[in-house]
């Protein structure tokens, strides 16, 4: 039977954590797994048998860490298809005896995506697809793609995955604080992107356990079309006796089991500290009950890496922000041309205060290298606004480049009813899960009347159909022609949008704007216009958000709509109490200090240099404006980070703005002048090879003016504690991110203290929890990157006499 027959029948078993058995088999500290499955076969075996017995449906091979990237810090690169083909083997073996399925697993790998971290896309999907080949050739019946904490080293993932096989693919992310991502992703975003992509069973996996990832199922299960699969931890490891163990029991995961099976979870099984013994528990509890099959009611979603814009069909209408393009806009054209971005995220924010929903990006200009700049555009905006992107370009090339590394799932601005038209853009929409902006025109030009208008649209239906796109993911255009040259096109349009709503069941948008063109008093004919729109049954408008006249179209419309129970919204806004407001105008006017300020907040780097040679040439002391403005604009976007408005990638972005203009400052210090918070000695313990929490818990205290001496992973803790007396340490940090080297980390903090090291010490890594540090014997435990930062400082403060 195919894995959606035996979902169908019943409640479907994954095995549990193969470290934690291959650790008790003998795996020394350190040691690769997947080179086990070429030195240690029958040990591997062993563990997939140990699951069968316990009731397993589906066997994960032992390649978590089997792409290439990741094998690369073993140094085995090379041996990238031949690991992973055997283990898809050893799976293969053990599944037969059972009719089980053998699943070939595909984790992270190891280092985020640029620009967080010194990957490029390409990259990463490369290296899935020489991992998922290997898989593939050994003979697996799916693809399981695991612990993903960033939307776009999933999206890569699902991509190879789809370049390599059609075997059903199974998506997971992975949940920390919030319900979020590390990199801030939320539950209705995972699952909005995986589906589109092609994922064919979504869910999550590892985290801090069952207690923490039940809320994220709730939220996936209310909003997911496709079987959801959960798997998480047996609890987060605890320091007992000198031993690593886990806190939840068989009991515990089997109770939590059904919770998850009344959510409707379609798959349950169990990731790190999850032995035979826990799956055996979840096959006894889960045995007679039957799977819940969810209805889902059409939606249509986009999404950015952060946030999700659902679309409902009788919902609020939607604005699409359309003031990020260069026509008519001199200044903006020009600093598209020159590569800046300040004023492209200048408008973005502006728009997203103002209330758009969505963003058009058009940075197709003379002289503009688009391939390039709307790239560097949309990783701009995205580390400003939260809402999801539409992608506007008429270059086919400029368009696939930039959908394939899109982290989210965008609206493309637009496909016609021509036939070149429609055989190029729809393969890119279906092939990176995006929707898509539909104009009712097509080799004989914009028809006048409604009728043909229609008839072009179903034309675009039928062949977005044969290609397996979802009638949610197309939005219809039915096109504004100016009232100017011809009044009774506006009837038709108007006619042909509830013509489409009605008779074809599609969401429509339309650029209101157009129809006041060449007329005086532009803005009274467009918002009356925009009103009669909305009476036909407008879902989205491409609009000026920053436009009074229309906003107050829009807020009027959504009362008399019933869109504002109570109208509290249209209370407020005459009020004066709106939320957001951004201020408007050229950036020449705004204070060089705010505009400083505004650049790290914004994580644009070289704004944050040219407004800081700005203050040197007004004769500001740089070391000044160092600890007056840089220090304390970092300290605001870590509040940001902890009120949950801020994210990972804004952290990290700020950073990177800030010693953008430290380095600036720092030219123009005099003699003897330092920024210096105190030395910090980082280092992942010995066996331990991920240094990715290390990297940027490195970065920020950088820009918080520590000194840091990065002694890199796997290190010895007789080398950090010669490096730490050495350097003067104030502060050593140590990180590990494995169940295996947790006892490492003991081990180092005990031989530190043996050694009289006068440094303080402060531990951290995703397996570990504050009862460990405290029973390891640290000074402070770092929960995040900018929780590091704090316990960093109130450290220092000890210190100090």
């Amino acid at each position: 039977m195919t894995l959606q027959e035996r979902m169908n029948q019943r409640i479907l078993i994954y095995d549990g954590a193969m470290g934690t058995m291959l650790q008790a088999a003998g795996m020394k500290p350190g040691e690769c797994p997947e080179l086990w499955n070429l030195n240690h076969p029958d040990a591997v075996r062993k563990v997939h048998e140990a699951y069968l017995e316990a009731g397993s449906d589906l066997i994960l091979t032992n390649t978590f860490g089997g792409s290439m990237l990741k094998l690369a810090e073993y140094g085995l690169q090379h041996q990238t298809a031949a690991i992973n083909a055997a283990a898809a083997n050893l799976a293969r073996q053990a599944a037969n005896l059972t009719n089980a399925l053998a699943v070939g697993t595909v984790g992270p790998c190891g280092q985020f995506i640029q620009p967080f971290g010194p990957y490029t896309f390409e990259q990463v999907v490369e290296s899935f697809v020489w991992q998922i080949q290997g898989l593939v050739d050994g003979g697996v019946d799916i693809i399981n793609i695991e612990t993903m904490a960033d939307l776009a080293e999933m999206r890569a993932a699902l991509i190879a995955a789809k370049e390599v096989t059609s075997l059903p693919v199974i998506a997971q992310m992975t949940f920390a604080d919030r319900q979020r991502t590390v990199l801030g992703t939320d539950p209705l975003t995972a699952v909005s992107v995986m589906e589109a992509l092609g994922a064919d069973v979504v869910g999550a996996n590892c985290s801090g356990g069952p207690e923490e990832l039940l809320p994220v199922m709730e939220i996936m299960a209310r909003k997911a079309s496709r079987p959801l699969v959960v798997k998480p931890n047996a609890g987060l490891p605890k320091l007992v006796n000198g031993k690593t163990v886990f806190p939840a029991s068989p009991e515990d995961m089997a109770q939590a089991a059904l919770h998850f099976a009344q959510l409707g979870v379609r798959i349950i099984g169990g990731c790190c500290g999850n032995t035979p013994s826990h799956i055996s528990a979840i096959r006894d509890a889960l045995k007679g009950v039957s799977p819940v099959i969810p209805t889902m009611a059409s939606v249509s979603r986009l999404s950015s890496r952060t946030s999700t814009l659902e679309v409902e069909f009788s919902g609020a209408p939607v604005i699409i922000g359309e003031r990020i393009n260069p026509t008519g806009k001199k200044k903006l054209a020009e600093e598209l041309r020159a590569g800046h971005m300040t004023r492209v995220r200048q408008m973005a924010r502006e728009q997203e205060a103002q209330g758009a929903d969505l963003l058009d990006v058009n940075v197709g200009a003379a002289g503009v290298d688009e391939k390039t700049v709307l790239a560097k555009a949309v990783q701009a905006i995205s580390g400003v606004v939260n809402c999801p992107l539409v992608l506007d370009t008429a270059d086919p090339k400029v368009l696939e480049d930039i959908l394939r590394v899109y982290p989210g799932k965008a609206l493309v601005n637009s496909v016609t009813g021509e036939k070149e038209s429609m055989q190029f853009l729809f393969p890119l929409i279906k092939r990176y899960g995006a929707a898509v902006i539909a104009l009712a025109m097509d080799e004989g030009g914009i028809p006048e009347d409604a009728e043909t208008k229609v008839r072009i649209a179903e034309k675009i239906l039928a062949e977005a159909d044969r290609y397996g796109i979802a009638r949610d993911d197309i939005f219809i255009d039915c096109l504004v022609m100016t009232a100017a040259a011809k009044p009774e096109a506006s009837r038709e349009t108007l006619k042909a949008v509830q013509m489409v709503r009605e008779r074809l069941q599609v969401r429509t948008v339309l650029g209101v704007s157009n129809i006041s063109h060449g007329l005086p008093e532009r803005d009274s004919l467009n918002s009356v216009f925009l009103a009669a729109a909305l009476s036909h049954g407008l879902d989205m408008v491409i609009m000026d958000p920053g436009n009074t006249r229309m906003q107050e179209t829009m807020a009027a419309w959504n009362v008399l709509a019933g869109n504002d129970r109570g109208a509290v919204k249209y209370i407020e806004k005459w009020a004066g109490k709106t939320a957001k407001t951004a201020v408007r105008g050229d950036q020449s006017e705004i204070d060089s200090e705010l505009q400083l300020r505004q650049a790290i907040l914004d994580g644009d780097r070289a704004g944050a240099a040219d407004q800081a040679q700005s203050m040197i040439d007004k004769g500001e002391n740089p070391l000044e404006t160092v600890n007056q403005i840089l220090i304390p604009a970092l300290e605001s976007v870590g509040e940001l980070y902890e009120q949950g408005q801020y994210f990972l990638p804004q952290l990290l972005l700020a950073a990177e703005a800030a010693e953008g203009a430290f380095q600036v400052l720092k030219g123009h210090m005099a003699s003897g002048e330092t920024v210096h918070a105190g030395t910090v000695v980082l280092a992942t313990v010995k066996g331990d090879i991920h240094d990715i929490g290390k990297n940027i818990v490195s970065i920020l205290l950088e820009n918080h003016g520590y000194r840091i001496v990065d002694l890199g992973k796997d290190v010895p803790k007789e080398i950090i504690a010669q490096s730490a007396v050495e350097e003067k340490a104030d502060i050593i940090g140590l990180s590990a991110l494995m169940t295996t080297t947790m006892l490492e980390m003991e081990k180092t903090i005990q031989y530190l203290k043996s050694q009289h090291v006068p440094s303080t010490i402060m531990v951290g890594g995703a397996v570990l929890t504050a009862d460990f540090a405290d029973a390891a014997g640290a000074d402070a435990y770092g929960l995040d990157a900018q929780d590091a930062v704090r316990k960093a400082s109130l450290l220092m403060k000890k210190k100090t006499p």
